[in-house]
């Protein structure tokens, strides 16, 4: 697996941030880029090993949303659904990308579905991670408390790495280590996730009024205005997107393929094998099409 240097770091202006990402892959004329979007509760370092090992013949990309891993926080919070979307394109336009395949993770999965209804011209195919307009309750709940309980300071990586449980003594504990390294950035009295506390605080108004944050988009309509190849993957073992909510999903598009993983909701880092295999094979029927 390479070694990802500071070489491989980016920035890209997007109106009121500065976007940050993290380049991989082999360019080619021919293959189309891949861009890889993150959920609520990882970063684009979360998607480097599983891109740069799916994209051995053409580019790849994973963006920080913003306000999430090295991008920057929106001074105004905002963090609308149409706002995102357009993060994506200016990163598109900033590396002159004028197409692209779409991976998105979770929460990404909205702000990429999105921005392919509004610009089926830039985007070849999409390939939604264990992500679909409605949420699950159980899997709701669990990042709702995750979110809202997570201290907003820690007094070290070992103490994230505790509270997260993972055990930084153990062989997987110090091979994790470098990603709460890289996810936790210093700050007054010892180390923060790098994720706008915005998120925190409106998971912490949801627990305590029972308001949960508007998406502002009906995401049913959105996706089902979606004009291009769509491939959709849910974790077996995902507490976020219920298999009964598949039939739905499936019928909201007739260009949409689901597809099941034997995984939790983080697909592709507890089956990166099957995911990859899944996503190449996908990848490839459009592209011989």
């Amino acid at each position: 697996m390479p070694v990802f240097t500071s070489s491989n770091l980016g920035i890209c202006p997007s109106d009121d941030v500065t976007l940050s990402y993290r380049l991989f892959g082999v360019p080619s004329d021919s293959r189309t880029p891949v861009l890889f979007v993150h959920g609520l509760s990882y970063f684009s370092y979360d998607w480097v090993e599983f891109g740069a090992s799916m994209c051995t013949d053409r580019a790849g990309c994973a963006m920080d949303m913003r306000g999430f891993g090295d991008s920057t926080s929106s001074p105004g919070a905002d963090y609308s659904i149409p706002t995102m979307a357009a993060d994506i394109g200016r990163l598109l336009d900033h590396l002159k990308w004028s197409r692209v395949i779409l991976v998105a993770h979770s929460m990404g999965g909205r702000s990429a579905t999105f921005y392919t209804a509004m610009h089926p011209e830039r985007v070849a195919a999409l390939v939604l991670v264990d992500w679909s307009p409605e949420n699950a309750a159980a899997g709701s709940r669990r990042v709702a408390q995750t979110v809202a309980n997570t201290p907003d300071v820690f007094d070290s990586v070992d103490h994230a790495m505790r509270y997260f449980g993972a055990d930084s003594d153990s062989p997987a504990g110090k091979k994790g280590r470098a990603r709460f390294e890289a996810y936790l950035r210093p700050v007054e009295g010892g180390l923060q996730i790098k994720r706008d506390l915005h998120f925190a605080r409106q998971f912490r108004h949801q627990l305590a009024t029972g308001e949960k944050p508007s998406h502002g988009v009906d995401l049913w309509q959105v996706l089902g205005q979606v004009a291009v190849p769509t491939l959709v993957l849910r974790g077996s073992r995902s507490d976020l997107f219920d298999a009964a909510n598949v039939p739905r999903v499936q019928a909201s598009n007739p260009l949409i393929t689901v597809r099941e993983i034997e995984a939790g909701h983080h697909v592709a880092g507890d089956n990166p094998a099957d995911t990859r295999a899944a996503i190449r094979s996908f990848i490839d029927t459009q592209e011989q099409a």
